[in-house]
């Protein structure tokens, strides 16, 4: 919602958050927001329903079934919140959107999220390679972008084996 943009930028902007994001301008959110194929979802782990994190999905009416994890930011690091985030969009692109595709792109230098992704199953299928601009303290340098995507056929023969959650 609308009433939620502050704390999507704050934490967009926090900076154990953003080496690894490239934040939006306010009027990008408020465009997404207007537009049916964007899903936004705020995250909520506490058990007061505090807010951790927020998440965008977008092509979630794309004809050709592909569903784009376009940003996934937390709060709380290191205590498997972003696991059971990856777990939970998984299941709602392939069960509830019947995505064909699921997607991601991850920096390069963030290599805790390219390792909760392989674990999760995602394949990578190439690297755009320094095709982001990394500014800011004393960085002045480019960064490439991993693709990264599982199937509906892969998430099925994941969740044979008990890889995924049976809901």
């Amino acid at each position: 919602m609308l009433s939620d943009l502050d704390f999507v930028a704050a934490v967009e902007t926090d900076q154990h958050n953003l080496p690894f994001i490239s934040p939006w301008e306010r009027t990008q959110h408020e465009g997404s927001l207007r537009f049916p194929d964007f899903r936004h979802f705020i995250v909520e782990a506490g058990e007061h329903g505090s807010r951790d994190g927020f998440v965008i999905l977008q092509g979630c009416r794309n004809r050709h079934r592909s569903v784009e994890l376009k940003r996934l930011v937390l709060q709380t690091k290191g205590q498997g919140l972003g696991r059971r985030c990856v777990r939970l969009l998984k299941r709602m692109a392939f069960r509830d959107l019947h995505a064909h595709r699921f997607w991601l792109d991850v920096k390069q230098l963030n290599t805790r999220a390219l390792a909760l992704y392989a674990s999760e199953g995602f394949v990578e299928e190439g690297r755009l390679r320094e095709s982001v601009r990394i500014t800011g303290g004393d960085a002045d340098g480019y960064d490439s972008l991993v693709v990264m995507s599982m199937l509906d056929r892969e998430y099925q023969a994941r969740r044979a084996l008990g890889l995924e959650d049976a809901a």
